[in-house]
């Protein structure tokens, strides 16, 4: 197994193909397709991507949305699960944050259970109000 020292660290997508998109979203209801995930990547503001080199093949990325003035939003934080619990999930958002330095705010949603992993990031908890329409990837 992959100790995650040997991961590459990118806001390029260049050579990044749908083939390297597989293996994330795991446990969603409704996932997005490869196809889909390489647009997400393509129309996010931001993107920093890990990269295996050795397979070549993408193990982690994190996206970013916004007005590129003021505020970003960060949707996405995903790692493939035999490379999480090997801080390539924090040396993204490290990267991503230097990204948005300057901004007044980054602001992010997520599950209860990962709150600590923010908050050793330097997040803060705030209140939000979210909806989901699972039926909206439509899987293509």
């Amino acid at each position: 197994m992959n100790d995650g020292s040997d991961i590459q660290f990118t806001t390029s997508l260049d050579g990044v193909s749908l083939d390297n998109l597989h293996g994330f979203f795991e446990g969603w209801p409704s996932p997005p397709s490869p196809r889909q995930h390489g647009e997400i990547l393509q129309a996010a503001r931001h993107v920093v991507l890990a990269v295996e080199p050795r397979v070549p093949r993408v193990v982690g990325f994190i996206t970013a949305i916004g007005d590129g003035v003021f505020t970003a939003a960060i949707p996405l934080l995903e790692v493939l699960p035999e490379y999480r619990n090997r801080g390539v999930a924090s040396e993204l958002v490290r990267r991503m944050m230097l990204e948005l330095d300057g901004l007044y705010s980054v602001d992010l949603v997520c599950d209860e259970h990962l709150l600590g992993f923010y908050q050793r990031l330097g997040f803060t908890p705030a209140h939000a109000m979210i909806t989901r329409n699972p039926r909206a990837t439509n899987h293509g």
